[in-house]
């Protein structure tokens, strides 16, 4: 029954489901206001959600609202990572709604925000399989025109960049988006230029972390931090990433785990997997 409904009305229930869960209550009038539907409308929602989650929600008469119960259980499944960012950024939808209350949450600052119509025009690429001719502005060679393959946008945990085929340097590589200036879309890209092929995207680098051995007195503050079990993480992350998250994370990777000082906090135990796998200089303390 719940697959039968329309996608409008998952999303006013998901907002339902949001405001109870994140609010505590929600008043039928939120409902009205944020979808712009009738009294009826608005009504007919919550008594479906009422027959989907009948221990979900209490209506209090006097106060004309619905509060959360203790029986609360999720209708939808509210992904923590975007909740997060949405709230942090104050961005509202039927599957994140945050309503118009502020939430304490603050997200760190970023370098800078990438030009909306540059992502755009990125996005439209990737989606319709196509190649763009850029404006981009290196470190190494400042300011020129490439022409790109782009599959996949990427949050590195500093800044936003495009994994995309380099036709000049004939290879798969990152690309900045705040440094991208123009963006033109172009023709059909060669089979050797797509995703599939792209080895360090499709290849995942299993990682053993730890707490640090020197630098780490109550270790179990650090397994609490990232969710350890039996006193280790193992995760999986692509080739391509796997030198972001080391820095991000301030991982030591030297082979006894020698760095000093109170950023690392981790140890990547396995360093052997890190094995022909590009871009690692910027990982802590790893050698060739």
């Amino acid at each position: 029954m719940f697959e039968e409904l329309g996608f409008a009305q998952k999303q006013r229930l998901a907002y339902i489901d949001f405001c109870l869960l994140f609010k505590g209550s929600i008043y039928r009038q939120d409902l009205i206001n944020r979808f712009e539907v009738g009294l009826s409308a608005a009504s007919r929602d919550f008594n479906i959600y009422k027959e989907f989650a009948p221990k979900n929600l209490s209506y209090d008469s006097r106060e004309k609202r619905y509060f959360q119960t203790e029986q609360f259980l999720p209708l939808f499944e509210h992904d923590a990572k975007r909740t997060l960012v949405k709230l942090a950024n104050d961005i509202s939808d039927g599957f994140d709604a945050i309503g118009d209350v502020h939430f304490p949450v603050e997200s760190p600052s970023s370098l800078n925000v990438p030009d909306i119509f540059i992502v755009a025009r990125l996005v439209q690429a990737i989606l319709n399989n196509k190649a763009v001719n850029v404006i981009y502005t290196s470190l190494s060679s400042g300011s020129g025109a490439r022409e790109l393959v782009p599959h996949s946008i990427v949050d590195n945990g500093l800044r936003w960049h495009i994994r995309a085929f380099d036709r000049k340097s004939q290879s798969f590589r990152d690309f900045v988006l705040t440094r991208i200036s123009k963006v033109s879309i172009k023709n059909t890209p060669e089979a050797h230029e797509l995703v599939e092929v792209d080895k360090e995207w499709q290849r995942l680098i299993p990682l053993q972390l730890v707490p640090h051995p020197k630098n780490v007195d109550y270790p179990t503050a650090i397994e609490m931090d990232y969710g350890m079990e039996n006193s280790q993480l193992l995760i999986e992350v692509r080739a391509s990433m796997t030198g972001y998250l080391l820095r991000r994370w301030n991982v030591d990777c030297t082979e006894r785990g020698t760095l000093i000082g109170a950023e690392y906090q981790l140890w990547l135990q396995n360093r052997f997997t890190l094995r022909d796998i590009e871009n690692l200089a910027i990982a802590p303390g790893h050698k060739e």
